[in-house]
């Protein structure tokens, strides 16, 4: 388990930036934004759950 967290940490990639790529991609459509919101990671993630209808509450 510790050697394959090593090698994704290598490769750069986190939750938070697979997860801001899913939800960019699902709202724009376009390899431009979802990598460069891919680079904030969590940051993007959480500034679309907040300015989301319903917010953090759902």
């Amino acid at each position: 388990m510790a050697v394959v967290r090593a090698d994704v940490t290598k490769a750069g990639i986190g939750l938070g930036s697979a997860l801001a790529v899913a939800i960019s991609w699902s709202l724009h459509k376009s390899i431009l934004w979802a990598t460069i919101q891919g680079f904030f990671g969590w940051f993007y993630v959480l500034y679309y759950a907040l300015t989301r209808p319903g917010g953090l509450a759902g």
